[in-house]
């Protein structure tokens, strides 16, 4: 009986031990982005579609965009259907441009831009407005082709009327 007692006592003060160690982290994360809260629009839109065209405008670029909807999956069978009589879609995505009307956007010299150039990964070349206003006007500003034409389409994330970066999208 000697023996169980500090046994005992060792076994309790191990539990004790262990359950007051444990701790309680709390992380505080901040989310910003395209998440809708509160009246009003988002902060910022992600659209795709076509450039238009890209013209210098003081110190700034106007751009010219033809949204349209890249859809996938069901979205896009389904839409494939209505359209063609048939769902069949290559490579999993169907674009629909329901008219050509291109919206006027203001991009800032220093908006992001990615284009996909051969030799490049899929996550694209970073290059400049001016250089993305080249492209648009004919002339290839870079001594490799690039890996698609522009007229594949770009993502762009726009706040309020001003693009904020624009990326070329790969189509397989």
């Amino acid at each position: 009986m000697t023996r169980v007692l500090p046994l005992s006592w060792a076994l309790v003060l191990f539990l004790v031990t262990a359950c007051g160690s444990t701790k309680t982290v709390t992380k505080t994360v901040t989310v910003s982005g395209t998440a809708k809260s509160g009246v009003g629009t988002p902060r910022e839109v992600v659209e795709y579609g076509y450039v238009k065209s890209l013209k210098r405008k003081g110190g700034s670029f106007e751009l010219r965009f033809d949204p349209a909807w890249l859809l996938t999956g069901r979205t896009a069978n389904q839409a494939a259907l209505e359209d063609t009589g048939s769902s069949d879609v290559p490579n999993d995505n169907y674009v629909v441009n329901e008219s050509a009307r291109a919206y006027t956007y203001i991009v800032p010299p220093n908006a992001h831009v990615r284009v996909l150039t051969e030799g490049a990964n899929l996550n694209g070349t970073p290059i400049t407005v001016a250089q993305l206003a080249q492209l648009a006007n004919g002339y290839n500003p870079f001594p490799k082709p690039l890996f698609e034409p522009i007229s594949t389409g770009f993502w762009i994330r726009i706040r309020i009327d001003t693009v904020r970066s624009l990326d070329q999208q790969y189509h397989p």
